[in-house]
């Protein structure tokens, strides 16, 4: 079978398809024993029989289901006369849910049911080498610990990150420089005149003014830069700035290795302090500069509109004595 050639790629699809059986099971069985229940329903049912009334929100809340998908296994059961809505005395807002008379009486109706289901799930997991139901309470444990996107994304960085490097800027990479930073700035700002002078021509308003730029290459194309520029008539020696990454290569830690290689960069040229402008709303670079080391500071007026919040990185201690 082409799913066991595919193993753990499969899982979804081999999931679905033991849950489409064992729904079609289950509906076998309700019919065996001449209960009115849909398998659908059963996790609204099953609360409600032993919790009573309560409102639909704390239903879905209890179920682990949507807030939609409980009001449609709700209005279908209202249809059966399986369950009853009123509104909460408490709160004329909202409706509680609860059991009808009819749902009542299945639920004391069903116990018979439920011993014989029981019982045979469990000898069941007795004749499995593995506890499947053990094996899906850890495997959602995990999953709430780290998604299985997080945990895909992760096992990519590890993958292609030794093929990122971090490079001194030339020429050849201005226009690379310019798309890169004209990217993130447009996306989420507007390109301000200061953007245009720096953008157009780094190497006079960087370079030339004892200013860095380190390039980040991935698959020898230019993903990622950033820039160190001189501050004078400042506490702080120089600026980090123009940082941007490439959309399509961003979880590959390309951002952290720019920052990492940049601080190198400063402390090689006896920087004893970095400074940087950025705006919250891009949540994801404050906290990899939060990462980096920087903390938040109250500094003076910035040449940008953008800019809201200023930050600081002490490489080297005030107090530490002279080399």
């Amino acid at each position: 079978m082409i799913l066991d050639e595919a193993g753990p790629l499969a899982l979804g699809s081999r999931l679905r398809r033991l849950s489409e059986r064992l729904t079609e099971d289950a509906a076998s069985i309700y019919k065996a024993y001449q209960t009115e229940l849909k398998p659908k329903w059963f996790p609204v049912f099953y609360v409600l029989s032993g919790h009573g009334t309560m409102p639909v929100t704390t239903l879905a809340a209890e179920i682990g289901h949507s807030h939609p998908s409980v009001s449609k296994i709700v209005r279908e059961m209202l249809v059966a006369d399986l369950v009853k809505q009123h509104s909460d005395p408490h709160d004329g807002r909202r409706n509680l849910v609860g059991l009808s008379a009819k749902g009542i009486d299945l639920s004391l109706k069903i116990s018979d049911q439920y011993t014989d289901v029981q019982e045979a799930l469990l000898s069941l997991f007795d004749q499995t080498r593995h506890n499947v139901w053990k094996a899906l309470i850890e495997f959602e444990y995990m999953l709430e610990q780290q998604s299985l996107p997080e945990r895909v994304l992760a096992c990519r960085k590890r993958r292609e990150s030794p093929q990122v490097r971090v490079i001194p800027y030339i020429p050849e990479y201005r226009s690379d420089f310019k798309r890169l930073n004209s990217q993130w700035i447009s996306t989420y700002f507007i390109m301000e005149a200061l953007d245009h002078q720096v953008l157009d021509h780094p190497e006079s308003y960087i370079i030339d003014r004892g200013g860095h730029i380190l390039v980040a290459l991935y698959k020898e194309q230019a993903v990622g830069v950033c820039a160190l520029i001189p501050l004078e008539s400042s506490e702080y020696d120089f600026e980090l700035a123009k940082m941007g990454v490439a959309p399509e290569v961003r979880g590959l830690g390309i951002g952290w290795k720019l920052g990492r290689a940049i601080i190198e960069k400063a402390k090689a040229l006896g920087a004893r302090s970095l400074y940087l402008e950025s705006n919250t709303v891009l949540e994801p670079a404050i906290a990899l500069y939060r990462k980096l080391g920087f903390k938040k500071i109250n500094g003076g007026p910035s040449p940008y509109k953008r800019s809201n919040i200023q930050m600081a990185l002490t490489l080297v201690s005030s107090d530490a004595p002279p080399e």
